[in-house]
């Protein structure tokens, strides 16, 4: 794919990739605008005040002192750097909009894991299911099926109860570029980014997991489960790059299962997921160009409802990357207006499918991807008003 306003040829990729070092305007706690207010905030706050407390030959406090501000910087800078897109640019990359964003993230983990408590406390198991026990060398052995067959999938459990890991692959320390022991009693939302927490829960609510038995049993295909229940999330093994986070994005499968703790002699509900790192459909394995089609819908007023999780290695983004922003600040800006005169039409022709030129679509590198789409509407039969617009999207070679 080309720059701004180019077409997407298939030699390159749209990033499936997210670390550290990105960031719009190249922007850094050291910059002449950033560190400066953050310098102020610092002073503000009384921190330099400890230099000036011990200014009468106490160096050696000072040295302690002056390191620990520049670890602090550098929380800051890599806080700012694992932001939201849209929350990059310098007016909301403040300090303070950074430090809230992050006690935002801690009350929301804090209050999906009080909640996953909640609902085992209240109901020891979830109605409806068979789910089966399996101790840790059986994970293993089942899971193996899977991971054996693909070098970009990896198992884990984690418990329902602890958010906790009480198992991983061996294969997941190679596909994440870890160490094996940093997964030691750990808790798995710590290596999601920041922005996939709620994402991963809402996912994983214990009503909502499939069992596993049921999905391998004799009558079920666990193929037919996987693409009724899988999500996105982007997953980090630790410090990559000169200490920046990367994190890589896995299509999560999860599954209802009880494991059976030999330290504690008793089982606990978990949730097994099946982890498949995705790449680029542009770079070997290539989709093939007639391959190169996903869906979107978007509501009225112009604001993507859901996507096509064949999106995903096409555009680079995740499905909740772009569900609840506007379809146009999606496109490419001379693009917009055609998209508007579009979305006048399919109104107008409630119902009616039809073609139309193409539109240049923005994937996460920045490049521009040109699509070549087809619409229709679904016309709520009580109020007879457009209730969402669907939209097919085949990739130009």
């Amino acid at each position: 794919m080309g720059g701004s306003g180019s077409s997407g040829s298939g030699t390159e990729s749209p990033s499936n990739e997210s670390h550290g070092n990105e960031s719009h305007g190249n922007e850094s706690v050291g910059s002449s605008n950033g560190n400066g207010k953050d310098s102020a905030l610092l002073e503000s706050s009384g921190i330099n005040a400890v230099y000036s407390h011990h200014h009468g030959g106490e160096d050696h406090l000072k040295s302690r002192n002056w390191g620990s501000l520049n670890e602090l910087f550098k929380t800051l800078k890599e806080l700012k750097m694992n932001l939201p897109l849209e929350k990059r640019s310098k007016a909301k990359s403040s300090t303070i909009n950074t430090l809230k964003y992050a006690l935002r993230c801690v009350k929301q983990v804090k209050a999906n894991e009080e909640y996953y408590q909640m609902l085992m406390i209240n109901d020891s198991q979830p109605p409806g299911f068979d789910v089966s026990s399996y101790t840790i060398e059986e994970i293993n052995s089942i899971t193996s099926e899977y991971t054996l067959k693909n070098t970009d999938i990896f198992a884990v459990a984690v418990s329902l109860i602890t958010g906790k890991i009480v198992y991983i692959s061996e294969q997941a320390a190679s596909i994440l570029n870890c160490k094996q022991e940093v997964f030691n009693n750990a808790k798995f939302v710590e290596f999601l980014t920041p922005q996939d927490v709620s994402v991963f829960y809402s996912f994983t609510t214990p009503y909502r997991l499939p069992s596993w038995s049921m999905c391998t049993g004799a009558e079920s295909s666990p193929t037919e489960c996987i693409q009724e229940k899988s999500f996105f999330c982007r997953i980090s093994g630790g410090k990559e790059r000169e200490g920046d986070l990367q994190y890589y994005p896995f299509r999560m499968t999860p599954y209802l299962m009880k494991v059976q703790d030999a330290e504690l002699a008793e089982e606990q509900f978990c949730c097994l997921l099946l982890a498949e790192r995705v790449h680029s459909g542009y770079e070997a394995p290539r989709i093939p160009p007639d391959k190169r089609i996903f869906t979107t819908t978007h509501t009225p007023n112009c604001v993507f409802q859901d996507v096509d999780e064949r999106a995903v290695p096409l555009l680079g983004y995740l499905p909740q990357d772009l569900i609840g922003t506007p379809v146009l600040v999606n496109l490419h800006p001379s693009d917009r207006p055609l998209m508007l005169a579009v979305h006048r039409k399919i109104l107008q022709y409630a119902g009616q499918p039809f073609d139309h030129s193409s539109i240049r679509f923005g994937a996460r590198n920045g490049e521009y991807i040109t699509v070549d789409s087809s619409w229709s509407s679904f016309v709520n039969p009580w109020s007879r008003k457009v209730s969402f617009v669907i939209g097919r999207h085949k990739v130009r070679m």
